[in-house]
């Protein structure tokens, strides 16, 4: 199992909110928007992303509006792994092993998706939200590659 740790520490955000960009499902050809702002708060990866005037990405802020497209995901690097065997817990507590946690790593992308690993994160979620729990026996799916991507710019 794969868990990308969220403390502030953990996440380097500067590649991110110096020239980071929103893609439409990781395609880097399919560039939709610019990241206006990067964050930590309360456990969870939050953004705020101005999208782009042109055609392609006014066919994603639609298919976004209507509710059709809600899934965010994150392209990243890891710089920092830490095992957890099995029945141990990670130095920050947080992460029951078996499982590897990326105790450094810079995300330097956003996505939007058309399908997401974790249905926990995505467009328009509330900032209120309390932050999603992460024992390291939950899916893959569930860690890999995300981050709660909050306010659009936008209400949607």
């Amino acid at each position: 199992m794969e868990v990308l740790d969220h403390d502030p520490e953990s996440v380097d955000l500067s590649r991110l909110n110096d020239i980071g960009v929103l893609l439409f499902n990781h395609d880097r050809d399919e560039v939709i928007g610019k990241i206006d702002r990067a964050w930590i708060e309360a456990g969870r990866g939050k953004a705020i992303v101005t999208l782009d005037d042109d055609e392609a990405s006014e066919k994603i802020r639609k298919k976004m509006e209507s509710g059709t497209l809600k899934g965010v995901s994150v392209g990243y690097m890891v710089d920092v792994w830490e095992s957890v065997a099995a029945g141990a817990v990670s130095t920050n507590g947080k992460h029951q092993g078996p499982c590897e946690v990326a105790t450094r790593w810079t995300p330097f992308e956003i996505s939007i998706v058309s399908v997401p690993a974790d249905p926990t994160v995505g467009v328009g979620r509330s900032m209120d939200a309390p932050p999603v729990q992460s024992p390291c026996s939950a899916p893959l799916s569930v860690w890999e590659k995300q981050v709660g991507l909050n306010l659009l710019g936008l209400e949607v």
